[in-house]
């Protein structure tokens, strides 16, 4: 026997040592409980104090470098200073906006976010919630204009969304399901060959807009969290990215249709853009695919059988078809 620590790829911090250890570090009222709240993309947990709640974010060693994870804090920093309607991390005592833990696993980075008052949509978004998420979604593109980060991030192109994201997914896959999804990919680029990659239709992306990641208040004010998707990338692929979600979970038409006139109650949506959202709903859909599958192969290889694979490519092939309406 020996006395090394046993290596591990994935560790559950405690609430007591994050309590000493990282909230400590913020100005807040002193904490009286944290609980682990989800397991995710990171790990979230539920901070509270005698006054206020918070929302404690902890990134997984193997998803997400220190330079993105240190472009989306930014981000989010410079839209709260744009008063956007967005749950926005705190700064440390010595104004850091993340803390490095060194974990068995290896390094991971926590976060702490003020609690998004509100809460999720029951059952999904009504129409004039839908709309005002549009509306948000759409300023958040037009805020974003002016943000420059000192963090590298990898832009939202088609290579980043659907040659890395075929990367991920391939070795899971049949034959007859490998052939199905390069014809899919190449179709796409095909479609998009000519996408221009400038402003206005390109810029800031929040990468993940659908109802799950927004609260809504009693009189329906919005409050947008969870950006570990955002970057550079085409402001029709966020329009897409919440349709292909509307579409997968089966949200009506009279929904998906008030998120497009909430966003175009703010700035236009040009024409080129609206005949490009069922390719990019596609990209969406391979693209979250492959997130599904990275995370799965760490914390859920048992959900990576043929049922897995076989519905998200009937999902695809409905996203193809003509007579799929977006609208």
């Amino acid at each position: 026997m020996t006395d090394e620590l046993f290596p591990v790829a994935y560790s559950t911090l405690t609430g007591e040592a994050l309590i000493a250890k990282v909230l400590s570090r913020y100005k807040i009222e002193p904490v009286t409980h944290c609980q682990f709240w989800n397991r995710g993309l990171s790990d979230v947990y539920l901070v509270e104090t005698q006054a206020s709640r918070y929302v404690l974010r902890v990134s997984h060693a193997h998803w997400r470098s220190k330079s993105d994870i240190d472009f989306e804090l930014e981000l989010l920093d410079f839209l709260r200073q744009h008063c956007a309607p967005i749950a926005y991390p705190l700064r440390t005592q010595d104004e850091q906006l993340a803390i490095e833990i060194k974990a068995p696993e290896g390094k991971r980075y926590a976060s702490l976010f003020i609690y998004a008052p509100g809460k999720v949509a029951l059952g999904d978004l009504n129409p004039t919630q839908s709309q005002t998420l549009g509306e948000t979604v759409a300023k958040l593109h037009l805020i974003g204009t002016n943000f420059c980060s000192h963090a590298d991030r990898s832009p939202m192109t088609l290579k980043y969304l659907l040659d890395d994201s075929f990367t991920t997914i391939a070795p899971f896959l049949k034959p007859h399901q490998l052939e199905c999804l390069q014809a899919a990919i190449a179709q796409i680029k095909y479609q998009l060959r000519d996408f221009p990659q400038e402003p206005p239709f390109w810029g800031i992306c929040w990468g993940d807009p659908h109802s799950g990641n927004a609260h809504f208040t009693a009189d329906n004010q919005v409050m947008l969290f969870d950006f570990d998707q955002c970057g550079y990338g085409w402001r029709a692929f966020d329009i897409a990215k919440f349709l292909q979600v509307a579409l997968s979970t089966g949200v009506g038409k009279t929904v998906r249709e008030s998120f497009l006139s909430g966003y175009r109650s703010v700035q236009d949506v040009t024409d080129l853009e609206i005949n490009s959202l069922q390719a990019f709903t596609q990209v969406a859909q391979i693209w979250r695919w492959a997130i599904s599958v990275t995370y799965a192969n760490l914390h859920a290889y048992s959900r990576l059988d043929d049922y897995y694979f076989n519905v998200r490519l009937e999902q695809l092939k409905r996203f193809q078809s003509p007579d799929w309406q977006l609208f």
